[in-house]
C-alpha cells in the first residue's frame, strides 16, 4: 500500500490510525464492498471495530478522495478505491456479479446524449444492469435441454 494516502491524511491534520488502515486495506482487497462487508473483513483482524467506526472512516476517506462509492442495487453503497474509480459497473441481476469496464465503452451513448439533448454524461459513475454472459449461456443451455 502506498504512502500517499498516509501523507494525505497527515497533511490534512488527521492521524493514521490502525482502524483507518484496516478499512482502506479491506476496501482494496474486497474491491466492491458494502460497509457491512468491510466491517466483517476488518473484524477478522480487529474485533473491537464496530460498524459506526466503519461508516465514519469511509466518510472521511471519501472526503479525502481516497475511496468512492457506487450504488449497485437497492441496498447500501459499495466502496472501492478512488484510484480504481474510472470504470463503468456492469451488474448481473441474476448472479450479482459486478464487472468493471472502461468508460470508453459508453462513448457512443454519451455522444448521442450530448448531440440530441446537449447533456454531458458522467460515465465514470454509471451502473448498467442486465444479465451477464455466463447467466445468458446457462439459460440458453437450460432451454436447450428441456424435455417434453
Amino acid at each position: 500500500m502506498s504512502e500517499t494516502w498516509q501523507e494525505e491524511l497527515r497533511a490534512k491534520g488527521y492521524r493514521v490510525t490502525p482502524q483507518r488502515q484496516l478499512v482502506l486495506e479491506a476496501v482494496t482487497n474486497l474491491e466492491h464492498a458494502t460497509p457491512e462487508e468491510i466491517c466483517a473483513e476488518v473484524q477478522r483482524t480487529a474485533r473491537g471495530v464496530n460498524i459506526s467506526t466503519i461508516y465514519r472512516t469511509l466518510e472521511l476517506l471519501e472526503e479525502l478522495g481516497l475511496v468512492k462509492h457506487a450504488h449497485l442495487g437497492h441496498g447500501p453503497p459499495n466502496y472501492h478505491l478512488a484510484a480504481d474509480a474510472e470504470h463503468i459497473h456492469l451488474v448481473c441481476r441474476e448472479c450479482g456479479t459486478v464487472n468493471d469496464v472502461d468508460p470508453e465503452a459508453a462513448a457512443g451513448l454519451a455522444g448521442r446524449l450530448e448531440g440530441a439533448f446537449g447533456f454531458e454524461t458522467d460515465v465514470h459513475h454509471l451502473t448498467v444492469y442486465g444479465r451477464c454472459k455466463d447467466c445468458r449461456l446457462a439459460a440458453a443451455a437450460g432451454a436447450g435441454s428441456t424435455t417434453g
